[in-house]
């Protein structure tokens, strides 16, 4: 299957969770996708990191934008290595670091700790236990949030592989046009269009080469 959709799709929350057969997968898209919380934006044009852009800048984007070793960010929260982060988090908003804490809980929680991509191969990692399948380009889709802004999910679908990998992984990282990326969220499961309906959980993934200060700094610089 071979197509290229631009359908704006309304995020809708939902608590349903994907991973590989069993549901655990998903990203919290109103404070992910274009927030400027949660990314790099070096070379991130402001506008468009926020989500507003139009339908004419968005362009079709390679699996080698993501290609790389990539490791999870939920085990530095669940050992307290980002707490610092949380806390900051609570110096600039509204909620506590605690009440940080257990919503970054949700949204970075996976059994998924590392992700391997070269060329179409993507190897996933879970439980220690690798996972490969081959994957092409289904196409993007463009999200519309409450608030109006709006954020680009690039989608890839399995062609080989392992039958346990899952049948679609979507990635966000705030670009909408080709770029290699410097952290993204990451959604998948055998259902294309549940996937995009899918806000409260959103493992999140860095380069394996950055130790948890590495990531620490990354975050409070953003």
């Amino acid at each position: 299957m071979h197509r290229m959709s631009s359908n704006t799709i309304t995020a809708l929350a939902a608590s349903i969770l994907l991973i590989f057969a069993t549901p655990t997968m998903a990203h919290d898209a109103k404070s992910h996708d274009a927030s400027p919380e949660h990314a790099h934006t070096h070379d991130v044009d402001q506008d468009i990191y926020n989500g507003y852009f139009e339908d004419s800048q968005i362009k079709d984007r390679p699996l080698s934008d993501w290609a790389g070793a990539w490791q999870s960010v939920y085990p530095y929260l669940q050992d307290g290595t980002l707490d610092p982060v949380m806390q900051h988090k609570a110096e600039q908003g509204d909620k506590t670091a605690d009440a940080y804490r257990s919503y970054y809980d949700t949204g970075y929680k996976t059994d998924v700790d590392h992700i391997d991509i070269d060329g179409n191969t993507v190897r996933f990692v879970r439980d220690g236990k690798p996972l490969s399948a081959q994957y092409e380009s289904d196409g993007h889709e463009v999200l519309t949030y409450a608030k109006g802004n709006r954020g680009v999910r690039y989608i890839f679908e399995k062609t080989d592989g392992d039958a346990a990998a899952p049948a679609y992984i979507q990635f966000s990282d705030h670009r909408i046009s080709p770029a290699s990326a410097d952290h993204y969220h990451l959604y998948w499961g055998n259902d294309r269009a549940a996937l995009l309906k899918e806000v409260t959980n959103w493992p999140t993934y860095y380069p394996a080469s950055m130790d948890g200060d590495a990531i620490v700094h990354e975050m409070l610089a953003h």
